[in-house]
């Protein structure tokens, strides 16, 4: 209860916070204007007429909502595998110095693959169903993922650990309340950045290999010529991410800022 009265309390400040975030949007759009102006519609469609396209699917609801459902599934699929594995993984490779100097080469291939040549594999592995964008979206994730639970297992502070054995904490305190939060604190961050990731290899991914999804009607309005229609659909997917990040993944991050604020703190003073 505590934690969700001082999230409900923080709501005003966050939201005067992101007056920058929606002045960058408004810039965007400004500057997309001016360009549809220059080029003409033919290049690139005003952002109104990208806008009423949007809105007219909305409407209708039988074309826009099932696609980003479609599309949605199969990028939060696999990107629930790679956190779990790459979380998982990753702090057990951090633990051990043997098990991460063993993981690094496969991290460094995982890492230095382009996501295109996985799709390719994947195609010929599993076809035009569900498993091919979401054997892309995990193997394009998971090594994000790994490397950010394995860096928050290796830098774990000696203070920390000194502080609860002096304390003489039981083991599950010492997972949950020293351990588990730091190494959050780095895996959230690889979470992020995961996620724009699993919507853009999952987009890619039916684009090339499938007839259903937000990348199959990219490819169908790409035939047609249908500029609007094309960016419709790529602002449908900025759209959903910004929601997802502003407000669902923003608040969540500056809860877990704090408390790496007030550990630093508390270190510092025991130090002293």
């Amino acid at each position: 209860m505590t934690l969700l009265r001082r999230w409900l309390a923080g709501i005003p400040g966050y939201l005067w916070s992101g007056w920058g975030a929606v002045a960058s949007l408004f810039l965007m759009v400004a500057l997309w204007e001016e360009l549809a102006a220059v080029y003409g519609p033919l290049v690139l469609p005003a952002p109104l007429d990208a806008a009423h396209t949007l809105l007219g699917w909305a409407q209708r609801g039988g074309e826009l909502w099932p696609t980003l459902e479609i599309t949605g599934r199969r990028a939060f699929l696999g990107l629930g595998l790679a956190v779990g594995a790459g979380s998982l993984l990753g702090v057990v490779a951090g633990v051990s110095m043997t098990a991460s100097m063993m993981a690094r080469p496969w991290v460094t291939v995982l890492l230095g693959t382009p996501p295109i040549a996985w799709l390719v594999l994947a195609m010929l592995w599993f076809g035009t169903g569900d498993g091919t964008p979401v054997f892309t979206v995990f193997i394009a994730c998971f090594p994000m993922v790994f490397v950010g639970g394995m860096q928050g297992a290796r830098t774990l502070e000696r203070h920390w650990r000194d502080l609860a054995t002096v304390f003489e904490l039981p083991w599950y305190m010492r997972v949950l309340d020293v351990y588990l939060p730091h190494v959050v604190s780095y895996l959230f961050p690889a979470w992020i950045v995961a996620l724009g990731s699993s919507w853009k290899v999952v987009v890619m991914a039916e684009l090339l290999a499938s007839d259903t999804g937000v990348g199959a009607q990219l490819a169908t309005t790409r035939a047609q010529l249908d500029m609007a229609g094309t960016l419709a659909w790529i602002a449908a997917i900025v759209l959903v991410l910004l929601a997802l990040e502003y407000l669902l993944l923003e608040p969540v991050k500056r809860e877990i800022e704090r408390w790496r604020e007030g550990g630093g703190a508390v270190v510092q003073g025991g130090g002293r």
